[in-house]
């Protein structure tokens, strides 16, 4: 038996969406017996879509975490790309008893070769991706593969919240948080998934996608062979 509190580390970086990184936190940090930790590659502020989050940890200079959360962000496949933040994702992950992501996320986890022969949850838009890295994408809003929690797009990061806290606390713990910050979603439209959404706003989402796809897509390969280079 040990005191020291159960440790949640989210690894922040330049560019990430950050529902994906608050959505979890405000439902996790609320853990009893548990602290909660914002790290960055180096440290300091990091600038998120529209928000600026002051005073994050270094990575490297956190020796070992119970949790690993990595949001994702239109910046995703760029940082997967960067070796010194992945080193130490892989190093927190490979030591945590729980490897976890949030949209794009599992991306990052991807290129730390955390998701190799694991079911892996995405963004839709680019989970075909995921198994440039050795995983076998899930449409599931949460997947669970071992050891291996992920989350689908955005807003999926309370659901997968609410599941690692009922892992670690149970259903009770995680109602009761679920009641006191009232999630109880009801969207005003379904168009949340490409299958509920009008066939005219899937389209017109696709196109504006279409620019950015191949980009993504080039620097995800690059990530899995710098993956494959570094194993």
């Amino acid at each position: 038996m040990t005191d020291r509190p159960f440790r949640i580390v989210f690894a922040t970086f330049p560019g990430m969406t950050q529902l994906d990184f608050t959505g979890p936190h405000q439902f996790l940090s609320r853990l009893p017996g548990s602290e909660t930790i914002v790290a960055s590659r180096d440290g300091g502020d990091v600038a998120a879509e529209g928000l600026v989050f002051a005073g994050t940890v270094r990575l490297a200079d956190i020796e070992a975490c119970d949790l690993i959360c990595v949001p994702g962000g239109v910046t995703a496949t760029q940082v997967a790309l960067d070796a010194t933040f992945i080193a130490q994702v892989r190093r927190l992950g490979l030591g945590a008893r729980y490897v976890t992501s949030v949209c794009t996320g599992s991306l990052i986890l991807g290129a730390a070769g955390l998701l190799q022969g694991k079911r892996a949850a995405c963004h839709w838009a680019w989970r075909h991706l995921l198994p440039l890295f050795g995983a076998t994408p899930d449409a599931g809003r949460v997947v669970r593969d071992g050891n291996v929690i992920t989350g689908g797009g955005v807003t999926a990061g309370i659901d997968f919240a609410l599941t690692v806290l009922a892992d670690l606390g149970g259903e009770g713990l995680a109602q009761t948080l679920q009641l006191g910050l009232e999630y109880a979603p009801a969207p005003p439209f379904d168009a949340g998934t490409p299958e509920t959404a009008p066939p005219a706003i899937l389209a017109a989402y696709n196109q504006r996608m279409a620019a950015i796809l191949p980009i993504r897509e080039a620097e995800a390969r690059k990530a899995a062979a710098q993956m494959e280079h570094a194993q």
